[in-house]
């Protein structure tokens, strides 16, 4: 069984989280990159992500034609922005519509809004059998180590 982990990060975070779970499965990896960055500073990360968000935004990404076909279990990370998933994850799971796979859900945060966008996940995704997620409070700013520790161990109790 193939297994792909599909996700978008902004700031690291998603990223070291998506690599580490990628690696230990030797899963295939996909960075859902938008065509048009996100402001990644300032006000306007927050004011632009969170507009996105509100708004429903699904912005074009560069890695268009996926197949997911030949995927049985799809790993998708995101940070929460909003209380929800971020809008390049959005694009993803709108544009790819798929039902019938073995779904597992990693979130990167602050802290808050985390079980909100578990939520919204798991309805957006329905028909697809959800094997478990999890949360990570800002693994670079805190201890990564440890959280790739977690995310390893998480991983692996898939059973994918």
């Amino acid at each position: 069984m193939k297994t792909l982990v599909a996700y978008f990060s902004l700031d690291g975070d998603t990223q070291l989280i998506a690599e580490t779970i990628a690696d230990s499965l030797k899963a295939d990896i996909l960075n859902l990159e938008p065509v048009k960055p996100f402001p990644s500073e300032g006000f306007g990360k927050f004011f632009v992500g969170g507009m996105s968000v509100l708004f429903n935004k699904k912005p074009r990404l560069k890695n268009e034609d996926i197949d997911l076909r030949q995927y049985d279990n799809i790993i998708i990370g995101s940070p929460v922005w909003a209380g929800s998933y971020s809008p390049p994850v959005n694009t993803f799971i709108s544009k790819y519509r798929f039902t019938g796979k073995n779904v597992a859900l990693f979130l990167c945060s602050g802290g808050g809004g985390v079980e909100k966008c578990f939520e919204k996940f798991r309805k957006e995704l329905s028909g697809n059998n959800f094997l478990g997620e999890i949360d990570f409070i800002e693994p670079l700013k805190t201890d990564k180590t440890e959280a790739c520790k977690t995310a390893v161990k998480w991983a692996e109790s898939l059973s994918v």
